[in-house]
Order: C-alpha cells, then sequence, then structure tokens
C-alpha cells in the first residue's frame, strides 16, 4: 500500500489510511488536454509551483466549471451508466472505506470518503474505475478508455473543511443548472438519507 505523497508525473495525491479525502473522477474525454494546456500557458504555469499558488487556484476553477458545462460525451447521463456508477461508489462501504458524500454527474463524479486502515486510495479509485469502465462499455456497446487516468483528490482538513466538501458535491448538480434544490438530483448523496 502506498501512503503519503505521490506522483506519475500529474497530480500529486496523497493517500493514508484514516484519512477523509474529497475524489473528483472526470470521463475520458471531459476536459481535452490540449484545452487544459492552453490553460497552463496562459496562467505561465510552471511545474515548481508551491501548491498555495494561486494559479494552481485558478486552473482548478476553470476544470471544474468546464466540467459543469458538460462537455464531452457525458456517458453518465445514462441512467443505467450512472446507475452502474453509483453502486460501484457504494458497494465497499464500511468495508474498505466510509462513504460521506457523492454525486454522479453527466461527465464526472464527486466522493467523499474516510479510507479505513488496510486499503489505500489508489487501489479503492482503481476498483471503481476498473469495474464501472467494464460495465459502462458493455451497456454502451463500445470499448476503449472511459476514464481519464488521473482523478483530483483533496484530503479533509477539519470538521469545517468538510462541512464545506460535502455542500460543494451535493450542491453541484445545482451549481450545474441540472437541478433547482441539490434533493432533486437522483445520483447524489443529497438525495438519500444516507449519512
Amino acid at each position: 500500500m502506498n501512503t503519503g505523497w505521490r506522483s506519475r508525473g500529474y497530480i500529486p495525491h496523497f493517500d493514508r489510511p484514516d484519512l477523509m479525502q474529497s475524489i473528483t473522477l472526470r470521463l475520458e474525454d471531459a476536459v481535452p488536454e490540449s484545452v487544459i494546456k492552453q490553460w497552463k500557458l496562459e496562467l505561465a504555469w510552471t511545474k515548481r509551483m508551491i501548491a498555495k499558488d494561486p494559479r494552481q487556484v485558478t486552473l482548478r476553477r476553470k476544470i471544474e466549471k468546464y466540467e459543469d458545462a458538460g462537455f464531452g460525451a457525458c456517458w453518465l447521463r445514462n441512467e443505467h451508466v450512472a446507475a452502474i456508477v453509483e453502486q460501484t461508489i457504494l458497494h465497499y462501504d464500511s468495508e474498505r472505506y466510509r462513504i460521506i458524500a457523492w454525486c454522479v454527474m453527466p461527465n464526472h463524479v464527486h466522493a467523499i470518503i474516510e479510507i479505513l486502515a488496510k486499503y489505500s486510495l489508489a487501489e479503492i479509485l482503481h476498483s471503481w474505475k476498473s469495474y464501472s469502465a467494464h460495465e459502462a462499455n458493455k451497456i454502451l456497446s463500445r470499448s476503449g478508455k472511459f476514464w481519464f487516468r488521473e482523478y483530483h483528490d483533496r484530503f479533509i482538513r477539519d470538521s469545517e473543511h468538510l462541512a464545506n466538501a460535502v455542500e460543494y458535491v451535493e450542491n453541484n448538480p445545482v451549481k450545474a443548472g441540472l437541478a433547482v434544490k441539490k434533493e432533486e438530483w437522483r445520483w447524489s448523496s443529497a438525495r438519500r438519507t444516507y449519512r
């Protein structure tokens, strides 16, 4: 199991048991690399930027806005595919992790989990992505990449950060104009009496 900071040359990840994490997975075509490269040029992006550099926040907000605009094939609009993804996220709740909140959007997914002792975030997300991609591709009669290789994760610092993260995840459909109230969105913890 990997613990601590790690990277495969893209996004740095912090992985440790008993840590709460806010996670975003996006479909392969949700935000094209060419768009991100252009934003990085505009922001004078460097590989040696510190984590608190405002350009990192700006880039993350641009990506979130682009995701919420619903670009790409949006395979998660298909209710059978969305159901598979939601079932996959909930499957190992209380065994490998404790799920706190989640939301399946048309081209991305948010989840907040607390990782349990003997599992790593990388293992959990590999399991989610592998199974759901295989099943979704069968439903969609397609093959090939389904999820973008990397994911965005952020460890939850304290109770205030957790409350803000849950609010962000559950209100994402409202922010994206897909629902008027968070409870209306079918593929979200906001609709269920879960916590």
